[in-house]
């Protein structure tokens, strides 16, 4: 296999692909399902991921989803939405975790994601976060169970967000910045390990065969390694990615998704019981 790698400046505007309005405006979500590892306390876990990716009208000013963008069209912007969902169980109990991030279709325009959120619920209790963009800042918000996390309300310096790189990808793999960056690390990262949120250093490639293409991150000060494999071709779906983290102990492990089913569909107007068969085609029942 021969392997080309990818370097560029960032950010670099790119024209969208032919077929972009008749996949990501259609009407539909793009939902796919994930066989998860994931890593916890140690071990790893068996579970489920779920990336949804669907485009909507978003407000520029409240950084929330316009219900009738028609009656304000000066506040519009369209934004790529993902919904990233992990549930896995460690012993007895479950894990259920979901992170939200806005990334404007435009990027020539508007090339910052204005909000993230994350919550993740656990018998022990619950914690959530949201990164909302005010100029040269982000402002975040967090609420945790634990007394050392507690009430956060903080402001950080602007920065590439890991959590909206997944967004970018599926846009343009051409957006992805590549080479010595700095990076705000991802917000399920961050929490499962009890991290302060702040700006950190990363190298960033990209390598390319005929029918993959592979996005790493490597951060240098903690050892942990993400790498995002998806389809060379559009709508570059997502394939599998690997998250390496180092333990207290300097152990490696790895955190594993693999795609396992993808469906098209407004799932929002498949609400009744009568679409319940649609998760078999998930394979989440």
């Amino acid at each position: 296999m021969v392997v080309k790698k990818l370097l560029h400046p960032y950010p670099l505007t790119v024209e969208k692909h032919p077929d972009f309005g008749n996949y990501w405006y259609a009407g539909v979500a793009e939902i796919s399902s994930y066989k998860l590892s994931q890593v916890r306390y140690g071990e790893v876990h068996e579970g489920k991921a779920v990336l949804i990716f669907v485009t909507e009208p978003f407000s520029k000013s409240k950084q929330v989803k316009l219900d009738y963008p028609q009656q304000n069209k000066a506040d519009e912007q369209t934004v790529l939405k993902l919904n990233f969902t992990k549930k896995f169980t460690t012993g007895i109990y479950p894990y259920s975790m979901m992170l939200s991030s806005f990334t404007p279709v435009e990027l020539g325009q508007y090339p910052n994601t204005p909000k993230v959120t994350m919550s993740s619920q656990e018998w022990c209790g619950h914690v959530f976060s949201q990164l909302n963009l005010r100029k040269n800042q982000y402002d975040l918000s967090s609420y945790s169970y634990f007394e050392l996390e507690g009430d956060v309300s903080k402001s950080i310096d602007k920065a590439i967000l890991e959590d909206e790189l997944w967004n970018k990808l599926r846009l343009n793999p051409a957006n992805l910045p590549t080479g010595n960056i700095k990076i705000i690390p991802g917000l399920f990262h961050t929490r499962l390990l009890h991290k302060n949120l702040q700006p950190m250093s990363a190298e960033a490639s990209l390598s390319e065969n005929s029918e993959t293409t592979m996005y790493r991150l490597s951060y240098p000060e903690n050892g942990r390694i993400l790498e995002i494999n998806f389809e060379s071709d559009f709508p570059y779906q997502i394939t599998s990615w690997i998250e390496t983290t180092v333990g207290r102990n300097g152990q490696k492990m790895t955190t594993e998704a693999t795609l396992d089913k993808t469906l098209l569909t407004n799932y929002w107007s498949k609400k009744r019981v009568a679409y319940s068969y649609l998760r078999d085609s998930l394979n989440l029942n």
